[in-house]
């Protein structure tokens, strides 16, 4: 057993973290234990996007899952923690490309090849950044088992997966209506489109007949856009079939305005009669439903833009502008040639590209897509097998089910070079399409497919392709899938949870994952999403420069319950370094307090004192609790039961009351004191060691200590004959009876270090022999001139009150005690005990209460009810006393 080092007078991060990590590392602790008799636990990193340094939200996802593996270690479990980073296809190019643009340089200058040797060169800069942070934050992954999704291990798993759901059907090639970035000039996904509320306007333009038809009296029909720059390639207007309105029209024939090409009028069902004047243009090239009801007729698709959003030879007069452009001309040219009725402003929500922020554009192109719905109704049905993945908190399962249920063939091919090249060729002569996972053997003649896989195709395999699949040979994969917890915000549970579920379902028969913990996002003070627009972001680099790592992630930990956000403040960073220091002062106590042979191990029990009982118990409890509530990623309940133990139990009371047998001349009583108090200390950082790494592990490093290192050092295990409620009771009637004569002494300003008389009238015998035996704490804790402790004490006249669970305590202060004053006082307890009384009636007349709740639960309600009770008559029974010496 030895001891490290000498410990500070102050908590100060900047001594106690550096260097530690690495000593970690060095040591190899992070990897698995390979013992195969141990229970296997493994957790995948989501992993972050190489386009920048990780945020607030990053520190916070990182940290539950490190408490997580940190605690599984130390319970013995086989735990894989594996780490990676994602390569984000139209993020880090969007970024790359923005950084040559300040170069003057474009993808197209350099060529893909030397383009992506750029990216590469980004990716490799941004990683390191991201290990440091990983670093500093204290995350014990196996490093060794790092994963890229660009890596050959993960782009093999990519071919294979793309190959079968080709083979089997459910990739296929299509001209669709897509989302279009046209800045990025590629395809997004439904889910990467961000829709913002816009100032717009109601075009309504008249759609003159071709012949004499007349309706309503004028020689045309009103149409309302939003978007008149897409006119040009309007093919037909719709009307709703059973709209009673609009039956005589049907099959007439309308002139294009501007353009003069004539449409027809249709019928489809597609049409809302109540919206608007119930008659809609139909633009197949540029708007998804539109492009429905072309299908169901026969429409011919006339796309008027180019990829960058610039209008093509199609809209005629107006090739060449781009899309604003294009609509300020064209409503211009309405106005001036009759046409236009007039101009209505709108508020309206327009979609954006997630990552370029630009406009996006319904545009018709031929894509790769995903059929879902087989794949959508296999992953619902895993969810009702014996396989399911358990999300926490579970109204989750909701909007994973209620998104499956309405899911969208997914576009999967990307018009970028960073990526995973889509495995398809097009034979030079023949046009015929070979997907494969390698290229064709006369590849010479054969062209692969320019384009790139979306992100989430390779980040959907993260659970398996990571661990070797697909060879279901390979040990991790073998070891530790299905893993075991995946911890994720709410905002990516489209975006990536329900993609890994039914890929996962798909290609190896089982669940990613058993748990899938939801958290929430970090705001500021005021709740605000941070952002760079609003300037709000925080570094938490810099809050860690500031507090420390463990200050962060005790904050972090103990934010919010699962799937709710949680404000960022410094106030709370504040008080959880003055926690940390309040931890570090304890324990630097207890430590200067231990000889040479003291061992974190109980004496007898034969010689424990109720204190010592007390705090074993209590300790116990909070064992019991924290487990509990790990398992039930209640982390910031387990936070609060932690700090409750530490502040309140250990260092207020325990540490205080452990002072008497540390300074006294009882040597036996000495040695005994100081084992429990390394015992209590040395089960309180292991606790705390998954959510406060460095400091508990310099803490423990200074204490007697078998092992290298509290990282792989056994968690705490609660034991049943620890439990002692009997003692619990009467040390927290002991404390009552403390805090009580503290009060009174504090409402008439007569400080601790003047002695008064103490008077404990006892209204039974344990009480009185509790109190009796520990005399020498309210000597100490309450500095009394005389202590009487009897049943037989008679109220004195001019006394401070107090009624005690089991007794009533008087301090005669005749010169300080102002009768009406002390009525007053003990009327506002009056009022807080009837409240009291009133609650635990409440409750335990409450029969779903009396019947769902344990049996404990219930009878420490009615032990509290009663005790209010009698503490309520005996202080009513005092006033009544008082108010006759008036």
């Amino acid at each position: 057993m030895t001891k490290e080092i000498s410990m500070s007078t102050k908590y100060d991060p900047k001594q106690v973290e550096p260097g530690r990590y690495q000593a970690w590392l060095d040591q190899k602790l992070f990897k698995p234990s390979g013992d195969l008799k141990a229970k296997p636990y493994s957790i995948v990193i989501p992993p972050p996007n190489v386009t920048g340094k990780l945020h607030l939200g990053h520190a916070w996802d990182t940290t539950l899952q490190d408490m997580i593996i940190r605690q599984k270690r130390m319970q013995g479990f086989d735990t894989l923690w594996l780490p990676g980073m994602d390569h984000a296809g139209i993020a880090t190019q969007a970024k790359v490309e923005a950084r040559l643009a300040e170069q003057g340089v474009s993808r197209y200058d350099l060529g893909r090849e030397k383009f992506i040797d750029t990216v590469w060169k980004w990716k490799d800069e941004y990683a390191d950044i991201i290990h440091k942070q990983w670093a500093k934050l204290g995350l014990s992954l196996d490093y060794d088992r790092e994963r890229f999704t660009l890596d050959e291990g993960l782009s093999k798993a990519v071919r294979k997966v793309f190959v079968k759901l080709y083979q089997k059907g459910l990739i296929y090639r299509g001209e669709y209506i897509i989302n279009w970035d046209p800045k990025a000039r590629t395809a997004l996904s439904d889910i990467e489109v961000i829709h913002k509320d816009v100032k717009g306007a109601f075009y309504h333009v008249k759609y003159p007949f071709a012949d004499d038809t007349t309706f309503n009296g004028k020689n045309y029909i009103e149409i309302a856009t939003t978007r008149p720059e897409t006119m040009m390639g309007d093919v037909a207007v719709a009307v709703h079939p059973s709209d009673k309105r609009y039956k005589d029209i049907v099959g007439k024939t309308l002139v294009l305005p501007l353009q003069g090409r004539h449409i027809p009028i249709i019928a489809d069902e597609y049409v809302d009669p109540e919206f608007g004047t119930g008659m809609v243009k139909i633009t197949p090239a540029h708007d998804p439903n539109d492009f429905g009801v072309g299908n169901r007729h026969d429409l011919k698709r006339i796309n008027t833009m180019n990829e960058d959003a610039s209008m093509n030879a199609n809209a005629g007069k107006y090739e060449g502008m781009n899309r604003f452009e294009a609509r300020k001309a064209i409503v211009k040219d309405l106005e001036e040639q009759d046409y236009m009725l007039r101009i209505e402003p709108i508020v309206h929500s327009v979609g954006h590209s997630e990552r370029t922020g630009v406009q996006v554009e319904a545009r018709l192109s031929t894509q790769w897509f995903v059929k879902m719905e087989p794949l959508a109704k296999a992953a619902l049905a895993n969810q009702k097998s014996n396989d399911p993945v358990e999300f926490v908190p579970e109204r989750f399962e909701n909007t994973f089910e209620q998104w499956m249920n309405n899911i969208h063939d997914w576009v999967i091919s990307r018009q970028l070079w960073w990526g995973h090249q889509i495995p398809a060729w097009y034979h030079k002569e023949t046009g015929e399409i070979y997907v494969g996972e390698e290229a064709p053997e006369d590849s010479e003649n054969w062209e692969q497919d320019h384009d790139v896989l979306d992100t989430w195709f390779s980040s959907a395999l993260w659970p398996f392709s990571t661990m070797g699949w697909p060879d279901e040979n390979a040990a991790d994969f073998k070891r530790y899938f299905p893993t075991d917890t995946l911890v994720t915000g709410y905002d990516i549970i489209f975006f990536w949870v329900s993609r890994m579920i039914f890929q996962s379902v798909e290609f190896t028969e089982r669940r990613p994952f058993e748990h899938v913990l939801i958290h929430g996002l970090i705001r500021d003070e005021q709740g605000r999403k941070m952002s760079k627009s609003l300037g709000n972001g925080i570094d938490p680099m810099d809050v860690i420069d500031k507090y420390g790592a463990d200050a962060l992630r005790w904050f972090l930990s103990n934010g919010s319950a699962p799937g709710q956000d949680v404000r960022f403040s410094y106030t709370k960073m504040d008080a959880a370094w003055n926690f940390i220091n309040k931890i570090w002062n304890a324990s630097r106590f207890v430590i200067m307090n231990l000889d040479d042979d003291t061992r974190a191990e109980l004496p007898e029990k034969a010689v424990w004192k109720l204190s010592d009982k007390w705090i074993i118990s209590r300790l116990n409890h909070t064992i019991t609790e924290v487990t509990r509530l790990f398992d039930g990623f209640e982390f910031g309940e387990a936070g609060r039961a932690l700090y409750n133990f530490i502040w309140n139990d250990f260092c207020d009371w325990y540490i205080e009351m452990a002072k008497e047998d540390l300074n006294g001349d009882d040597q036996a009583a000495k040695k005994n004191t100081q084992n429990i108090l390394c015992f209590v200390l040395d089960q309180t950082v292991r606790l705390l060691h998954p959510i406060m790494p460095f400091v508990t592990e310099k803490i423990w490093l200074s204490m007697p200590h078998e092992g290298s290192s509290l990282v792989t050092a056994s968690y705490p295990v609660a034991d049943a004959k620890y439990a002692d409620p009997q003692a619990e009771r009467e040390m927290e009637n002991l404390i009552e009876l403390i805090k009580a004569v503290r009060n009174s002494r504090a409402e008439v300003n007569a400080p601790l270090s003047s002695a008064v008389d103490i008077l404990i009238k006892t209204k039974d015998e344990q009480t009185k022999l509790v109190f009796e035996a520990n005399k020498e704490y309210i000597e100490r804790f309450c500095h009394p001139k005389k202590l009487e402790i009897s049943a037989a004490i008679e109220a004195p006249a001019l006394a401070m009150t107090s009624v005690i669970t089991g007794a009533e305590v008087y301090l005669p202060l005749a010169d300080l005690v102002d009768l009406n004053e002390e009525i007053k006082r003990l009327q506002k307890d009056v009022k807080k005990l009837t409240a009291e009384v009133k609650r635990g009636e409440s409750k335990l007349s409450n029969q779903r209460f009396v019947a769902n709740a344990p049996t404990q639960v219930v009878e420490q309600e009615r032990e509290k009810l009663n005790g209010y009770k009698e503490k309520l008559t005996a202080t009513n029974k005092r006033i009544k006393a008082l108010e006759k010496e008036l």
